[in-house]
C-alpha cells in the first residue's frame, strides 16, 4: 500500500497510524459491500433468498507477544499427526453473487471479518479468583457462539438496508452445526450444516390430546445417517447443481421433519449425498468422494436451492486462500490490539470491492482487458481468477500512467516482428509479469 502510492521514501508512520482509534471505519467499508451484493441479487436473482456462508480461519504470526496470538491445531496438518501453529483466529461471512438463477457458479464476497481469540489460560498457582474469570471468559469466546453472533449482526444489517423481508440462508460446516448455533438462531435465518453419519436422530413426537403428563418434544429413535444411506426403504431422487466446473447430477435421499436433540423443538430436513465418482486420468479406475450428510432448518426450501447453496459453501473457502496468498493478509507487522483487528479487515474489504468492480464489469461487458497470452485456451464463460483481476489492474493503471491502449500495443508488436525489426521486451513485461 505504501509503495503503490508512492511513498515508500518517506516516514511510514503515519500508515499505520491510520489503523489507530477511530481513523479509519471499515463498517461502512462492508455496509457499501452489502449493499451493493443486496441490489445486485435482487436484480439478476429471482430468487429472494440471500444465501450466506460462515467459517473461520487462521493467519499464522511469529511473535508472542502479538494481540490475540495463541497456539492452534494447524487444520493443514497430515491426519495421522495433530500439529500446532501460533496464530490469530478470525469468523468471516460471505454472501453469494451467482450469475444467474438455479445452477449456477457463484463468487462468495465476504462481508464480514471478526477477531475472535481465545482466553488467556492464568498459571496454576494464581488465586481463584483468576480462574473463576477464565472460565467465565471462555464460555463468552466459544468459537459457535461468537459465530451464531455475527449471523445475528448481519440479519440486523441486512434487516437496515431494507431486505427485512428476504430470508437469510446461511451454510456453515460441522463445526457450526451444534446446540450453541441451533438453538439460539435469530428469526428469518435458515441453516444449512454438516452432521457426523452416527449421529441420533428422531421422528416427531405423535400427538396425544386428551393425555396426561408433559407434551413429548422427540419421536421413535430413526436409523442413523449411515444406515439411511445404505438401506433400501428410503428411495434416491437425483437432483442437478452446479459444482466443480460443471453441472452434476446429485443422487440425494431426503427426510422430512425430524427432530435432532442438538436442536431442541425444531423441525429438520435431512439430505443424505451420494458421493460423486471421478477419474484421475482417463484411463484410470474409477474413484469416489465421500458422502455428505446435512441438516436444514427450514423444511419448506426446495431442494435445488439447498444442495446448491451447500455446494456455493466452497467459495469461502477459496476466498481464505486468495486473501492469504495474493493479498498478504495478515503479513502486515502490527502487534498492537486495534491494527491487529483493523488491516486484516481492510484487506479484505479491499478484496470485495476487486470482486465487485470485476462483477461490475462483466455486467457492463466492457472488452478493454489486458489480452491472454497465446499459450491461454481461449474458452468463452470461463471465469477469470482472482490472480487474473489483479494482474488487469495493475495493467491498467500502468497504460494509463503510460498512455497505451491495450490492443494497439499488442498489434504494435505484431507488425514490428512482421517486418523483421527488433521488438523491446521490456514494456511487455510490466504488464505480463504476475507475482
Amino acid at each position: 500500500m505504501i509503495t503503490s502510492s508512492g511513498q515508500q521514501f518517506v516516514d511510514w508512520s503515519s500508515a499505520y497510524r491510520l489503523f489507530q482509534g477511530n481513523r479509519i471505519n471499515i463498517d461502512y467499508m462492508f455496509s457499501v459491500i452489502r449493499k451493493t451484493l443486496l441490489h445486485n441479487n435482487g436484480n439478476n436473482n429471482k430468487d429472494d433468498k440471500i444465501y450466506s456462508h460462515m467459517d473461520d480461519t487462521i493467519l499464522n504470526k511469529t511473535g508472542k507477544k502479538i494481540v490475540g496470538t495463541s497456539w492452534r491445531r494447524d487444520p493443514l496438518g497430515p491426519p495421522f499427526h495433530t500439529n500446532f501453529i501460533l496464530g490469530q483466529r478470525f469468523i468471516q461471512l460471505s454472501l453469494s453473487l451467482p450469475e444467474k438463477p438455479g445452477a449456477s457458479r457463484s463468487r462468495a464476497v465476504p462481508v464480514d471479518l471478526y477477531h475472535c481469540p481465545t482466553a488467556k489460560k492464568p498459571r496454576k498457582n494464581d488465586n481463584q479468583q483468576l480462574w473463576n474469570e477464565y472460565k467465565e471468559k471462555k464460555k463468552e469466546t466459544n468459537l459457535s457462539l461468537q459465530g451464531v453472533e455475527r449471523i445475528k449482526i448481519l440479519r440486523n444489517n441486512i434487516d437496515d438496508q431494507g431486505a427485512e423481508q428476504r430470508e437469510l440462508v446461511v451454510s456453515v460446516d460441522g463445526s457450526y452445526t451444534n446446540k450453541n448455533v441451533l438453538k439460539n438462531l435469530p428469526k428469518r435465518v435458515t441453516l444449512i450444516g454438516r452432521i457426523r453419519k452416527d449421529c441420533a436422530l428422531n421422528e416427531l413426537p405423535e400427538s396425544k390430546e386428551g393425555s396426561a403428563g408433559r407434551r413429548k418434544v422427540y419421536g421413535k429413535l430413526l436409523p442413523n445417517p449411515e444406515e439411511i444411506r445404505k438401506s433400501d426403504q428410503y428411495p434416491w431422487q437425483e437432483i442437478e447443481a452446479w459444482a466443480a466446473g460443471k453441472t452434476h447430477k446429485f443422487n440425494v435421499k431426503i427426510i422430512d421433519n425430524i427432530r435432532w436433540r442438538k436442536a431442541g423443538e425444531k423441525n429438520l430436513k435431512l439430505v443424505i449425498i451420494r458421493p460423486l465418482a471421478y477419474r484421475l486420468t482417463k484411463n484410470s479406475r474409477l474413484l469416489y468422494r465421500k458422502p455428505a450428510y446435512l441438516i436444514c432448518t427450514n423444511t419448506k426450501l426446495e431442494l435445488e436451492k439447498l444442495l446448491q447453496a451447500y455446494l456455493w459453501r466452497w467459495e469461502i473457502e477459496v476466498n481464505f486462500r486468495e486473501e492469504k496468498s495474493l493479498l498478504g493478509c495478515g503479513q502486515a507487522q502490527v502487534r498492537t490490539k486495534d491494527p491487529v483487528e483493523k488491516v486484516p479487515t481492510f484487506i479484505v474489504a479491499v478484496y470485495s470491492l476487486l470482486q465487485l468492480a470485476a462483477h461490475r464489469v462483466r455486467l457492463s461487458g466492457n472488452d478493454n482487458q489486458l489480452p491472454k497470452a497465446k499459450w491461454y485456451p481461449n474458452k468463452k464463460g470461463k471465469r477469470e481468477t482472482t490472480g487474473d483481476l489483479l494482474n488487469s489492474f495493475r495493467s491498467q493503471l500502468l497504460a494509463r500512467s503510460m498512455g497505451i491502449n491495450f490492443y494497439d500495443f499488442v498489434k504494435m508488436q505484431k507488425r514490428l516482428r512482421d517486418r523483421r525489426n527488433y521488438v523491446d521486451p521490456t514494456i511487455s513485461a510490466h504488464f505480463y509479469c504476475r507475482n
